[in-house]
């Protein structure tokens, strides 16, 4: 029986598609093609572009890469929340904060791909890997037992 129903997969790969094709366009020009980067325009663009071939992973193995798309689900909401809204209310959104804000807001697809059931019971639930090798005993193989 599976855990993630077809429709459910597809759609995940439907989002790392759209993120791979995102950054193929955005993104990886501006890799292959840069002259002289900022410090942090250097490191963003990278982070991009190591994501976005993560995210091709993702459309071969949509399960296992699911902790990429958490990665991106934690640091858009964190900075929709702690940088944005804030600016919001304080009413400072100008031209350049806004573009932020939209390409942050796509999260919400993120939100509604994740099958949260099976995160849930595979990361939250599930016990964790061991922290060290169980000790050798005479006639059992030192990694019998370990998860």
């Amino acid at each position: 029986m599976n855990e993630v129903s077809l429709s459910r997969l597809y759609l995940l790969r439907a989002l790392y598609l759209l993120v791979v094709v995102g950054l193929a366009i955005n993104v990886w020009p501006g890799v292959i093609h840069h002259d002289k980067w900022e410090f942090f325009e250097g490191v963003v663009a990278c982070m991009l572009a190591a994501f976005s071939l993560l995210c091709m992973l993702g459309l071969r193995y949509p399960l296992r890469m699911l902790p990429v798309l958490l990665w991106e689900l934690v640091w858009k909401t964190l900075w929709l929340g702690i940088v944005a809204l804030p600016q919001w209310r304080a009413g400072h959104i100008d031209e350049a904060i806004m573009p932020n804000i939209v390409a942050c807001s796509i999260v919400v697809l993120v939100y509604i791909a994740i099958p949260w059931r099976y995160v849930f019971a595979h990361y939250i639930k599930e016990l964790g890997d061991s922290w060290s090798l169980p000790r050798l005993s005479a006639g059992r193989p030192a990694t019998e037992g370990v998860r």
